[in-house]
């Protein structure tokens, strides 16, 4: 079923409307929003793609995406060696960081990529002569 384009321009409103304050949407949001596409007569791979395109084209952040690029650099770092060190995990922190305009308080972007971490059976590397740990004081 094809949907008319005044229902994609109302989509896209309430898409605007929602993200007025923050230019943030988070997976509260992000499920409100498809709910309405849903209602609208979108389906969900319809509404995510339109979404994604607003997003883009209005620079705004969509707290999914965010989560992916730092899940895709925590694989690529855990490939790598087997393991994520601290210089690593940082550096994935800071792209969960600008990726999600900063709207996600700092404990709360590392207790996500640890749990991510954790979900994908990665390792973190900690300890050493030097080291610390660092991976083990995130809670």
């Amino acid at each position: 079923m094809a949907v008319s384009d005044q229902i994609k321009k109302q989509f896209v409103d309430y898409i605007m409307l929602q993200v007025y304050d923050d230019q943030y949407i988070d997976r509260q949001e992000e499920k409100k929003i498809l709910e309405e596409g849903i209602r609208k007569g979108l389906g969900v791979e319809e509404g995510l793609a339109l979404m994604r395109q607003v997003a883009q084209e209005k620079g705004l952040a969509l707290e999914r995406d965010a989560e992916e690029r730092a899940k895709e650099m925590l694989d690529a770092f855990a490939t790598n060696d087997g393991k994520v060190d601290k210089k690593e995990f940082e550096r994935a922190l800071a792209i969960l960081a600008k990726h999600s305009k900063g709207r996600i308080p700092e404990p709360e972007m590392k207790r996500r990529l640890k749990k991510m971490m954790e979900d994908n059976g990665w390792k973190a590397k900690e300890g050493g002569l030097f080291g610390s740990k660092w991976y083990s004081a995130i809670n």
